[in-house]
């Protein structure tokens, strides 16, 4: 099926259409990743996001029933240079065109995707509509007039209610605040042996504080960190009565919760290649990331947080931490390993919980 995308600024390209057989629009932006097309599609953050993917060639592994993030995947779209139909690997079970279409997510193949990511990274981020071929181009247009991105994505996207993930011979309880929480957070949790309670983005300090927990992780999610008042304000009033360790969209509502400010970036980081400076030990870390809004650094001043990572392409804050040491933050994706060192963000959230644990048996 002959398929175009047009976009805000009124340029189209044509191509041929995979997934589902829909018209819509979202907001166009650009991931860098080789691989893990499965974990892009699958991730909550890029929710209501049409993504254009900068490595050519995508489908050469097909899908797998192990890697997914969600089960619910809420991407608006995919566009690609080239995608393979033909798996080949031991372990799919699906095409990525057969999970998109039963997921109801369009897709487009043998699109320029480099001249668009070069739109996107000198014009920014913009509307885009994936149609079929013989649309007019002014439909179009008129269509991404009438569409606003939702204001509170998160509240769509986290779960409806609480659910578990237990680990045998847990040392920790966890709560987790999901704001679009990918499923590998859940099993790095319980690795690090922390039983688990996962909760709606809307759930009170109170009702976290009645659970009894060791800790909160304030997940990544979509949309802007300033929308998702209720997470702000839980994570405000629970300062100082438990650890708390928040990541991407977590890491900007902890900002916020202290009295920071954020901004809307030109062009998002996403993508496994983000070279990430750690000032803890003043080494350079490459990691995972996917955000469309940053820290005002200028705002921290005078909220008690200090700046632990940046990244080393933009400058822009990737990490914080207050001064007891009791919440942190990262910007990105914390991938654990068999031995995380100190300075890791997990280690240093089981280290605070360990301290807590601790203060409350002395008492």
């Amino acid at each position: 099926m002959q398929k175009k995308i047009v976009l805000e600024n009124g340029l189209e390209f044509h191509g041929t259409g995979f997934g589902a057989d829909v018209e819509k629009v979202s907001e166009l932006v650009f991931d860098t990743s080789a691989v893990g097309y499965q974990e892009v599609l699958t991730d909550l953050s890029y929710a209501g996001q049409m993504v254009v993917m900068a490595y050519p060639i995508i489908g050469s592994y097909g899908i797998n029933d192990d890697d997914s993030e969600t089960r619910q995947p809420a991407m608006g779209g995919l566009i690609v240079r080239e995608y393979n139909d033909n798996p080949s690997n031991f372990r799919f079970t699906k095409t990525l065109a057969e999970e998109m279409e039963e997921c109801g997510i369009p897709g487009i193949a043998g699109i320029d995707t480099r001249t668009l990511v070069h739109i996107i990274r000198t014009e920014g981020e913009q509307k885009v509509c994936i149609t079929n071929a013989n649309t007019p181009k002014e439909t179009a247009l008129e269509l991404m007039k009438e569409w606003a991105p939702q204001k509170n994505i998160v509240a769509q996207v986290s779960c409806k209610k609480r659910w578990y993930a237990r680990t045998p011979n847990h040392q920790y309880t966890v709560a987790v605040l999901d704001c679009g929480l990918k499923l590998s957070i859940v099993e790095q949790l319980k690795y690090l042996g922390c039983n688990v309670t996962v909760l709606p983005y809307n759930t009170t300090a109170e009702e976290i504080l009645e659970l009894d927990a060791d800790g909160l992780f304030v997940t990544g999610g979509p949309g802007s960190p300033a929308d998702a008042t209720e997470v702000i304000e839980t994570v405000r009033r629970l300062i100082g009565k438990m650890p708390i360790l928040g990541t991407n969209l977590g890491h900007q509502v902890i900002a916020l919760a202290f009295g920071a400010k954020t901004y809307k970036m030109k062009c998002g980081h996403r993508g496994t290649n983000h070279p990430i400076k750690n000032l803890l030990t003043n080494k350079v870390e490459v990691a995972t990331q996917n955000h469309s809004h940053t820290i005002d650094k200028e705002s921290l001043k005078n909220t008690g947080l200090t700046v632990t990572h940046i990244n080393l392409l933009d400058d822009t804050v990737e990490g914080l931490e207050n001064k007891e040491g009791t919440v942190l933050s990262v910007q990105y994706y914390p991938e654990i390993t068999k031995t995380p060192t100190e300075s890791h963000p997990f280690a240093r959230f089981v280290k605070a919980m360990n301290i807590a644990k601790g203060e409350t048996n002395n008492a």
